[in-house]
């Protein structure tokens, strides 16, 4: 699913986030004049650091060596301090970490890659809005069948059903962009006070520093340390799904659509099959969805160990969020990539279209047919009427005396009882991007 797109989110990503929370630190400290400047330039330089964009890079610590390490305290951040301790001067050394608890550092580490995540995700997702407005807008006239479980209901067109995709993505995107503003940098020593610093510092730097960190980082300044209160990570998760929950209904929609028995969508370059050669298969949608199923218990498992962690640092739930919000991250990530793609490629099968619009015989527009008709010849024959051969529907009506002055060709088009679908199709989409 994400094959390609992990170097935002895989160990490497983390481990870099990790030194940069670190380093980030220690500049904040010298912005408030805690510390030397010269003491956090030459922290900056010895690991790797390239400004708060981009962070720290050629650090000298692997994933390998902070793996091991990591088990015996819990967390990758014990031994990643030890670690940086020895790759600075001595004199610097006692300035890494200082005053800071690890859940500081590895929840600003996963707000850092979350931010870098989330971007690309919404790039991704407004290519394939904007895809997909362009397409809504160049079929909105066509009539296509509407399904409602699974059976033909009314017609529908083309546009509406792509615009409905549209406005979901869209509305999922307004949302993850509100939260990936909101992400903020975590800063409370050990158990959420600040202390240390109050009494090294005082009271007014001790809360000056935590903006000054977010700063370093681009993140937004936390109101308070947010060690047991969890709403940046669910909020992330929610929002996340909530995107996975849009892509899913486009790739659903497309892969049922694509069925051989209906074929009204195509994707642009399908896959094939190790077994059977004639077939290509909608790998686009299938991983999309795959993807889809995936994200609700992945964001009900933050919410267990999230939403209910206790005392001032949980004992567990906070270990389970890590590997949680970062697969999220990695199928949301995965999934927009694919989904613009899909949009970009995504072909409409005219002929299919019309072909599946007839097959009931005209059937599709006898709700129309009911309200015109019914009060002209009664309920019991137009029940009569609907139950004849259904190709030989339009034929019956025009037989009718009483239908003698009706514009029965606009009766019974399909295309002529769409409602409001073209409109849908033409301004739903542009309505919710504007807003």
């Amino acid at each position: 699913m994400a094959a390609g797109r992990d170097e935002l989110v895989g160990d490497g990503a983390i481990l870099d986030a990790l030194v940069t929370a670190e380093v980030a630190l220690v500049r904040a400290l010298a912005a408030e004049g805690l510390v030397s400047g010269d003491v956090a330039e030459r922290i900056s330089h010895a690991l790797g650091w390239q400004g708060g964009e981009i962070g720290c890079r050629d650090h000298g610590v692997t994933v390998e060596e902070l793996t091991t390490a990591a088990v015996g305290g819990g967390n990758p951040v014990i031994p990643l301090v030890g670690r940086l301790r020895t790759a600075v001067a001595a004199d610097d050394a006692p300035w890494i970490h200082r005053g800071a608890t690890s859940q500081d550092i590895l929840d600003t580490a996963l707000m850092s890659i979350a931010r870098s995540a989330v971007a690309r995700i919404i790039g991704d997702l407004d290519r394939t809005a904007d895809t997909l407005g362009r397409l809504a807008r160049a079929h909105a006239a066509e009539a296509a069948a509407a399904r409602t479980l699974t059976q033909h209901a009314v017609p529908t067109t083309v546009g509406a059903r792509i615009a409905g995709w549209e406005r979901g993505i869209r509305r999922a995107t307004e949302r993850l962009g509100h939260v990936h503003a909101e992400l903020p940098a975590q800063l409370g020593g050990a158990a959420g006070t600040l202390a240390s610093y109050v009494d090294e510092f005082g009271v007014d730097a001790a809360a000056r520093l935590p903006r000054a960190f977010a700063v370093e980082l681009g993140l937004r300044a936390p109101d308070a340390p947010w060690h047991s209160e969890r709403w940046p990570v669910t909020e992330l998760g929610d929002a996340l799904v909530q995107v996975l929950d849009a892509l899913g209904k486009m790739a659903s929609d497309t892969a049922t659509l694509g069925r051989s028995e209906i074929g009204e969508l195509a994707e642009g370059a399908g896959g094939g099959s190790s077994a059977m050669p004639q077939k290509q298969n909608p790998v686009a949608s299938v991983l999309i969805r795959s993807a889809a199923l995936r994200a609700p218990q992945l964001g009900a498992t933050l919410h267990l160990a999230s939403a209910l962690a206790v005392d001032e640092r949980p004992d567990g739930a906070w270990h389970a969020e890590w590997p949680t919000l970062r697969e999220l991250l990695r199928l949301a990530l995965g999934a927009a990539a694919h989904a613009a793609g899909l949009a970009a490629g995504l072909r409409v099968q005219k002929g299919a279209v019309a072909h599946n619009l007839a097959l009931t015989g005209g059937l599709i527009v006898s709700e129309r047919l009911r309200h015109a008709l019914q009060p002209l010849i009664g309920a019991d024959r137009f029940a009569a009427l609907l139950a004849g051969p259904g190709d030989g529907l339009a034929a019956r009506v025009r037989a009718l005396p009483e239908a003698a002055a009706l514009d029965l060709d606009d009766l019974l088009d399909p295309a002529r009882y769409t409602g409001l679908a073209e409109a849908f199709a033409t301004g739903g989409g542009d309505t919710e991007h504007d807003s």
